[in-house]
């Protein structure tokens, strides 16, 4: 099988999640990622845990498949010269290293790397960006969240802000990173020069607000907190039925016809003028919630949605993640994949992405610490002098090289 990328390599210099998702996307379209980690240490989500698959964390299996490990100290002499040769000959250089002071003294900032390689396209994810006041400073995808203006508007109307809980900041980061660089690499097809990409996770945060934004940008009201209702749309919502909750997204005036006709609510809630259009059904959404959850309190969820699929209304149930995970046609599409590894069997999820001639591989297992450190820089004609530490603990580098990176 042919793959997207094949024959592009990439030059990871990522921890914890933005970065690394970055980088495992261009893995499993075909890339040869090889991934920077210090010795002893590696990257810090290989200790995120528990659960753990023998010593190794779930966190760090789960973004970290097709890709090769080298361990070097890019603060040594050896180190640095190590990274050199590796980016003179690579296509793509990753890094979350949020300082760039520290970027200068390591040689890999993007003025002196795109100097020596100006065909490589530089990817810089921090949290702040490269510029601006708040440059260099650190942060979690949870302050992305808060600061972003998403936090402010998600919970009950009652509430206190919540988070989502998986870190969306990270995980857009990692994809608007990844389409920057594979459009990158399309234009430098015709210029021959590469590119220098500053992402950061705020900005990514904030892309999800992009119709909250320009609602706001509109009218200047702050948007409230709606709980699991739609801003625009009634009724566009959770309902609880006997069982279990569900969501149904009654858009269009023609599914407001076929909603009320399959429900046997007939043309009397259909036409009444509380809840003729949408206009009139948003001013009235208080009496329309209470009819339909007196209403759905008296059959089980697939009852109703039986129904109302049937009419061609979008809705579902609100599954379980292991309901998700064990449905036949999520099974079917492939979202998840097993993968043998030295510490035992991992499953994870599989790419999103489906392509008819240049399909997603997954050709390595998420790696061991180090674990191609000889075979990588053999290839690049190394002199085998930086692989002192490789696989080993070395007290207090951890803690030594930590804030060289960047949080989130």
């Amino acid at each position: 099988m042919n793959s997207a990328l094949k024959g592009i390599r990439v030059i990871d210099l990522t921890e914890a999640l933005a970065g690394p998702y970055c980088t495992m996307i261009l893995g499993d379209l075909g890339a040869d990622v090889i991934k920077v980690e210090r010795p002893g240490v590696g990257d810090a989500s290989r200790k995120w845990g528990p659960p753990f698959v023998g010593g190794e964390s779930a966190y760090f299996l789960s973004v970290n498949r097709n890709k090769r490990s080298v361990a070097i100290d890019v603060k040594s002499p050896e180190g640095r010269e190590s990274m050199r040769r590796l980016l003179e000959k690579a296509d793509v250089f990753v890094c979350n290293v949020r300082g760039m002071e520290s970027l200068r003294k390591a040689g890999l900032d993007p003025q002196t790397v795109r100097a020596y390689n100006p065909r490589l396209v530089y990817c810089s994810i921090t949290f702040y960006g490269q510029s601006g006041p708040y440059a260099g400073r650190g942060g979690y995808d949870i302050v992305a969240q808060g600061e972003s203006g998403l936090m402010a508007a998600t919970g009950e109307v009652d509430g206190e802000p919540m988070r989502w809980p998986v870190a969306i900041g990270d995980l857009t980061s990692g994809v608007w990173s990844a389409m920057a660089i594979l459009a990158a690499l399309y234009a430098r097809q015709h210029t021959g020069r590469g590119e220098y990409i500053d992402q950061s996770l705020l900005e990514g945060q904030l892309s999800w607000a992009q119709v909250m934004a320009g609602q706001y940008l509109a009218d200047e009201e702050p948007p409230p907190r709606l709980g699991n209702r739609h801003a625009n749309i009634v009724p566009y919502q959770v309902f609880k039925a006997r069982d279990k909750h569900m969501i149904i997204a009654v858009v269009t005036q023609g599914h407001w016809h076929r909603f009320c006709q399959v429900l046997g609510l007939g043309d009397g809630v259909r036409d009444d003028p509380r809840f003729a259009t949408n206009g009139d059904r948003l001013r009235h959404h208080p009496e329309l919630v209470a009819l339909l959850e007196s209403l759905f309190s008296t059959g089980d969820a697939e009852q109703w949605l039986e129904k109302i699929r049937g009419a061609d209304i979008p809705c579902g149930p609100i599954n379980t993640l292991d309901e998700t995970l064990s449905d036949p046609h999520v099974r079917h599409r492939g979202a998840v994949i097993e993968m043998e590894h030295p510490m035992g069997m991992i499953k994870m999820l599989g790419s999103p992405l489906r392509f008819s001639d240049n399909p997603v591989t997954y050709r390595r297992r998420p790696p061991l610490l180090g674990e191609h450190t000889s075979e990588v820089l053999g290839e690049f004609a190394a002199s085998g002098n930086e692989l002192k530490g490789e696989g080993m603990f070395i007290p207090g580098l951890q803690q030594a090289c930590t804030p060289l990176f960047a949080r989130g």
